[in-house]
């Protein structure tokens, strides 16, 4: 192992990340104006790649607007490579530089969040930096103000997604997305508006590649569309932002067990490939605690940064955890919803669903060729005010349009519907909240279901191959959805 843990890495960025998309239409940076002046009363000294980093994200066009201005900087870098600090140290110099600045720094978990808080407090109550805080309380760890606050006015602002924190924010200068492979495309819209009338407006969407979790939850769409804009060789339009990820040069090529394997004869060389601070500032020590404490597949995504090629192939549902979703549904009560589908050949699928607080309970209730014995069933075990959701086109769609003729609550199961009911689905089965009674023609549906990604966000059921059917599997997504999104009602029947 070459060098000190202490030595900052003279490496530049180009020539040690995997994949290093800089925006071609810099004419200046603002690293010097911001950043650079402070680094030196601050005693600390970035490593190269780093500041090539923050050099790109703040460099301008020639009409002086930001290069970064749409997708803002992205970084897919394992950890302990220094991602984190390097952001932070550059956004306390910018804070130092520009008084008033507002950074609003948002993780997933609230864990995350108190932990990221704790180490930029270690920076700022350095002694060169302390007297440029505020006087009284520098670091708030409460959730009034929690964040480090400077004399000038500025301050770097610390929450969690998942408890709601980053929306509701009139103007903020930069924002930083931490847990990026945990974020929501939809979740950003009112977010990043609170940057509209800043003159920097620059955020940052960090993270690790997202696990078989995240993809199936499709909670990873805004990190993955940022690489594969940034990654296509055939853009329609330009990339306005940096996208920046360090892995092993043959990552695709590389397989769980040999990357996890620390007594492997390769594997040092190739974390000094997707680790840029190993050899310099983190030690052999800090690797194998994380490996230690990790499976295989942990270690490939989050000590070596390696993107698997699972978004499209993985099935739609964790067979196992499904598996482990057995439950006869005894004194399940009435009810709470129905879903119809139709597939390609005709065939009618009814799925009923039960709700108790935030758990469920679904079965295929019904499967017929015919649709007038749908009908008929349908008519016998909901009552009129049981929510129904069918599909908005097709066989089914002409079931729901004469059963809500006949005053049932059935309404077209949409798309942006589809996506969440999909997504539900998905959730509480891996949360533990949803049971099925372990019908064959049901997982059958749930094994043979793909998910297919939707520009628009979220993402759809498809068939894995032409001859498999799926209806049983998007009639219980569509009885969940409806479940769970609609007031409990009394039903007319249970079974």
């Amino acid at each position: 192992m070459a060098g000190s843990p202490r030595l900052a890495n003279p490496a530049p960025l180009l020539d040690i990340a995997r994949h290093a998309f800089l925006p071609e239409d810099m004419a200046s940076t603002r690293y010097y104006e911001l950043i650079a002046p402070q680094l030196p009363g601050m005693g600390i000294a970035f490593d190269q790649w780093q500041e090539d980093m923050w050099y790109a994200g703040l460099s301008l066009r020639a009409d002086g607007s930001l290069c970064c201005d749409v997708m803002g900087v992205t970084l897919s870098i394992a950890r302990q490579a220094g991602k984190t600090y390097g952001v932070m140290v550059g956004l306390v110099a910018i804070c130092l530089s520009r008084p008033g600045t507002t950074v609003v720094w948002t993780s997933h978990h609230d864990r995350t969040s108190s932990e990221t808080l704790e180490k930029i407090a270690g920076i700022v109550e350095r002694p060169e930096i302390r007297p440029k805080m505020r006087a009284q309380f520098p670091v708030v760890r409460t959730d009034d103000g929690r964040g480090v606050h400077f004399a000038n006015g500025s301050r770097i602002l610390f929450g969690a997604r998942a408890s709601g924190f980053g929306r509701g924010f009139a103007e903020v200068d930069i924002q930083v997305y931490d847990e990026a492979q945990y974020l929501i495309e939809a979740a950003l819209t009112d977010m990043l508006a609170a940057m509209n009338v800043s003159d920097l407006g620059l955020a940052f969407f960090m993270g690790t590649p997202p696990r078989p979790k995240e993809i199936a939850l499709g909670v990873h769409e805004a990190f993955s569309r940022r690489r594969t804009r940034a990654l296509d060789p055939k853009k329609k339009r330009p990339y306005k932002g940096v996208y920046i990820e360090f892995s092993p040069e043959n990552a695709d090529g590389l397989v769980a067990e040999l990357v996890a394997d620390i007594d492997h004869p390769d594997f040092w060389e190739l974390l000094s490939q997707a680790n840029p601070s190993f050899g310099f500032r983190v030690g052999r020590s800090a690797i194998e605690r994380l490996v230690e404490n990790m499976s295989a597949e942990d270690v490939m995504r989050e000590v070596f940064g390696i993107w698997t090629k699972t978004v499209e192939s993985s099935a739609a549902v964790d067979r196992q955890a499904w598996a482990a979703r057995v439950d006869d549904g005894e004194g399940l009560g009435a009810i709470a919803a129905l879903g119809i589908n139709a597939d390609r050949t005709g065939r009618f699928f009814v799925s009923a669903a039960w709700r108790a607080e935030d758990s469920a309970h679904v079965e295929l209730a019904w499967s017929s060729q015919s649709e007038a014995e749908t009908l008929r069933f349908v008519k016998a075990l909901a009552s009129k005010r049981t929510p129904i959701k069918h599909d908005s086109t097709g066989a089914a769609s002409a079931v729901g349009k004469q059963l809500k003729a006949e005053g049932f609550t059935a309404t077209a199961y949409t798309l942006a519907e589809a996506t969440e009911g999909n997504a539900l689905l998905v959730a509480m089965t891996h949360e533990g909240r949803l049971s099925h009674a372990g019908q064959a023609d049901l997982d059958r549906a749930i094994r043979s279901a793909k998910r297919t990604e939707r520009k628009a966000g979220g993402w759809l059921l498809e068939p894995r191959h032409e001859k498999a059917t799926i209806g049983p599997a998007i009639a219980t997504a569509a009885a969940l959805y409806a479940a769970m999104t609609t007031k409990q009602r009394t039903g007319k029947a249970s079974f």
